[in-house]
């Protein structure tokens, strides 16, 4: 398990569970179209520590970008990624 650190909110992702599924599972905004690493809309900034792929994935990203669809952290990370509106009003 990592611990992911993001704007508002700090968890653990659980066993097998990619950094998109933990942060959908605690109410973080990201889009995703495709969970495999082509299409490139979830694309969020890794503000610190590393991830790595099963695959390398399609998508083209810049320094510092990373795809939660179909990564997972090897280490802590910090992410910059808002919760929902609507979680946060809860």
């Amino acid at each position: 398990m990592s611990r992911v650190r993001t704007r508002e909110l700090s968890f653990d992702l659980r066993a097998g569970e990619t950094l998109l599924e933990g942060l959908e599972r605690t109410g973080h905004a990201v889009e995703y179209q495709c969970r495999s690493g082509y299409c490139g809309a979830c694309r969020s900034s890794l503000l610190a520590g590393r991830v790595e792929y099963a695959q390398a994935p399609l998508a083209y990203l810049a320094e510092g970008e990373i795809l939660p669809c179909c990564c997972r952290p090897t280490e802590p990370v910090s992410l910059d990624i808002p919760l929902l509106e609507i979680r946060k009003q809860a």
